[in-house]
């Protein structure tokens, strides 16, 4: 099993799928939304040398994340992805090359959504014995690890080795009853729609919430309850098959 993960697709990884989750968090968790209460529109770029650019936009208790960032208010730029990812996990302070008077909702603002974010993603066995927060861990997971697969089989070396497989058209990645996300293929490119699929060409379907926050973990074998039909697969089941090796890769991407 390929483990070596690329620092380049880490990074995108990092932008796109984890401080991307933070529009999520601000719409499910009201710790999130409390925190942006009475804050006025800001906006934070983060600009990785030979690596991805995107900015946060938070408006009205709001988060959004879109390509590039040439509007930011606040512009942080990172010399390498290397430095990025180590920004990510606490080990860089960046200096901001724009808005600097407005580094205060960095400090009082990001860096607790952040850790919120982290609170969820990463939650002790505590805070999963209350259902609700549980309930909010699992969807955030699921919009991540959807959102992350889509970094990965565009960067990842094995990942576009499987996005190479893939005919074109929309996966549906479903909670039955509940949240569902989208995948989408183009020319073996792939992006992620964080809402449910309308015209999907191949559907995967979780039977709960609770059960797929324990394949996201790694609780239980995907193959165990495709068996005893916990996770029903339907339509074309090769490019089920495809994301579900770039969704291996992710498990290493996020660890």
């Amino acid at each position: 099993m390929l483990t070596q993960k690329d620092s380049k697709t880490l990074a995108y990884v990092n932008l796109f799928a984890v401080l991307g989750t933070l529009e999520n968090l601000c719409e499910l968790a009201k710790e999130a939304k409390d925190l942006l209460n009475g804050k006025p529109p800001i906006s934070v770029g983060f600009e990785v040398k030979n690596g991805p650019s995107a900015t946060l936009t938070f408006v009205d208790g709001s988060c959004s994340i879109k390509e590039g960032c040439s509007a930011c208010t606040i512009k942080l730029p990172f010399s390498s992805c290397e430095k990025f990812n180590d920004f990510i996990d606490g080990k860089v302070t960046p200096i901001p090359t724009k808005g600097f008077t407005k580094v205060s909702f960095l400090l009082k603002t990001l860096v607790p959504l952040t850790d919120i974010l982290t609170k969820y993603l990463k939650p002790s066995k505590e805070n999963l014995k209350d259902l609700v927060f549980s309930e909010i861990s699992t969807k955030l997971t699921l919009y991540t690890a959807a959102a992350a697969i889509t970094q990965v089989g565009n960067q990842d070396k094995s990942g576009k080795f499987s996005a190479d497989l893939m005919p074109d058209g929309d996966i549906a990645i479903n909670v039955k009853d509940g949240m569902g996300v989208t995948v989408r293929i183009k020319d073996h490119t792939l992006t992620t729609i964080k809402e449910k699929c309308e015209n999907p060409r191949a559907i995967m379907e979780f039977a709960n919430l609770e059960l797929a926050g324990k394949l996201l973990n790694g609780e239980v074998s995907a193959m165990a309850c495709i068996c005893d039909g916990s996770i029903s697969m339907c339509g074309m089941l090769n490019m089920i098959d495809n994301m579900n090796r770039i969704l291996d890769r992710v498990g290493q991407y996020l660890s």
